[in-house]
């Protein structure tokens, strides 16, 4: 290790000199492997390495972190796939799955569109499995405590050996103090070091006070993210994965709507119509992740038209249309949201009601609380304040 690190450039090509380098005097906590990686790179790397390092502790299960320009499109702990998630997830052709494996497959697989040129963060090392997973995605690079020797052969064969492949002192304890510059000015706050877990949902403010254990697993997972979640944020969860986030927004509705669109997606994506979608053979993924996503959308002719779906398809789709959707995300249930602010207003609600949202954990304080409150005992749904802000810039 070393005391410093000179990147290529800052956050854009004229920013120059750029490093990143300790005050302190001692060692930077990263190791790199592999690659050269940027100001961006780490960026992403350091909140990632956060996010899925809480999110273990919190769960039990190890956890992986799917980020781009300094939020995350996808985050997940280590459950097994259903049959189905595993075909919208690309990985049905894999075998069985490690628990690592599972983590990222669901944190790339949410919004596959937002994941693309990502910086992956493990919290357990990196197996064989998980990197044959990366292998095949194109991804910026990663950032974990370990790495088995396979894994690192497989990733460093990635992008004709420039790779970004990090390796983080898993026992490395940051200053309770931070500091950052803006305009020559020097900001200092403490560590936002707060602990999230169950007894944060202690306070359910709705007539329906049940939220099962796994739903508060949930929303646990739903909060973690938004701490590590440009703000304005709001994430929707479902069975131990991220599905919709909606990050940095003046406005909480549209966090709301933006995270609840990505979130219906995800959930389109499992529609018979989009599984038996007959690509041609050598499609590139990108190019077949961008045609599920224009199908599925009010654009589908962009991919229907005559002169463009054979290039795409074997057989052309059947469209899929509003009336499908609407019946199809109406199925979709038992949602969990998360939101780093407090809900003015009760449209929030009603917006995240369509898609399948029925627990929330939020953290009141709103002059139209009741408004909020009246909204989600219209639907029955379990409501939790937790007291605690969570913006993150």
């Amino acid at each position: 290790m070393a005391n410093e690190m000179l990147l290529k450039y800052g956050c854009n090509p004229n920013q120059k000199p750029s490093k990143v380098f300790m005050q302190d005097g001692k060692d930077l906590p990263i190791t790199v492997l592999n690659g050269k990686p940027g100001y961006i790179n780490l960026l992403d790397a350091f909140n990632g390495w956060q996010l899925v390092r809480e999110l273990k502790k919190a769960t039990g299960y190890c956890a992986a972190t799917s980020f781009k320009h300094v939020s995350p499109a996808g985050a997940a702990i280590g459950t097994p796939l259903t049959e189905t998630e595993k075909k919208i997830y690309f990985v049905d052709d894999l075998g069985e799955l490690t628990p690592m494996a599972c983590a990222y497959a669901k944190a790339r697989g949410a919004d596959r569109m937002s994941s693309y040129g990502d910086f992956i963060a493990l919290s357990d090392e990196c197996d064989a499995c998980t990197a044959t997973l990366i292998k095949r995605e194109v991804s910026d690079g990663i950032i974990a405590p370990s790495y088995t020797d396979e894994a690192l052969e497989i990733l460093k064969s990635k992008r004709k050996g420039t790779y970004n492949i990090v390796k983080i002192d898993e026992n490395y304890t940051p200053d309770p103090i931070e500091r950052k510059q803006v305009y020559g000015v020097t900001f200092e706050q403490g560590r936002n070091e707060l602990k999230i877990d169950n007894e944060m949902l202690a306070n359910v403010v709705t007539d329906n006070k049940n939220i099962p254990d796994d739903k508060k697993t949930d929303l646990v997972i739903s909060l973690i993210t938004l701490k590590y979640t440009q703000s304005n944020s709001v994430c929707y969860v479902k069975n131990g994965q991220a599905i919709g986030i909606g990050a940095g927004q003046q406005s909480r509705i549209h966090c709301t709507r933006l995270a609840g669109n990505k979130a219906d997606i995800w959930w389109l994506r499992q529609h018979p119509k989009v599984l038996g979608l007959q690509f041609v053979d050598d499609i590139r993924r990108p190019d077949r992740d961008n045609a599920i996503d224009v199908y599925i959308s009010d654009e589908h002719d962009d991919v229907l038209a005559d002169g463009v779906w054979q290039t795409l398809f074997k057989v052309k789709p059947e469209v899929l249309t509003a009336e499908e959707k609407k019946e199809w995300i109406a199925k979709n249930k038992d949602v969990c949201l998360g939101s780093d602010a407090f809900f003015p207003f009760g449209d929030n609600i009603e917006r995240a009601k369509k898609s399948g949202v029925a627990y929330i954990a939020e953290p009141g304080g709103s002059i139209r609380d009741d408004h909020v409150i009246m909204t989600c005992n219209k639907y029955n749904i379990a409501m939790a304040f937790t007291g605690i802000r969570l913006f993150h810039h």
